[in-house]
């Protein structure tokens, strides 16, 4: 906002309109803190998340691993039970 030529001749007219302002500005600044707060909760609900969903994929590659070499291991041993061990 720009002064106004009844607020350079008052000083009072001066110091209401600059509490106005002052107050104006306070409500923008809560407006702001407010969505910077709402913003956080959301960044770490996010990041949660993508941590659940990456631990069920690691838990879900250590699972598919592990049934692999137990089915190769099973392999090996009937290999070895049929052809080197008759």
């Amino acid at each position: 906002m720009e002064t106004t030529d009844i607020e350079k001749k008052s000083l009072e007219t001066h110091v209401e309109l600059c509490a106005q302002r002052y107050k104006y500005l306070e409500e923008k600044l809560e407006t702001v803190e407010h969505t910077v707060i709402n913003l956080n909760t959301v960044v770490r609900e996010v990041h949660d998340m993508m941590q659940a969903m990456s631990q069920r994929n690691t838990d879900r590659l250590i699972n598919w691993g592990v049934g692999v070499i137990v089915s190769l291991i099973g392999i090996v041993g009937w290999l070895l039970t049929h052809y080197v061990l008759k």
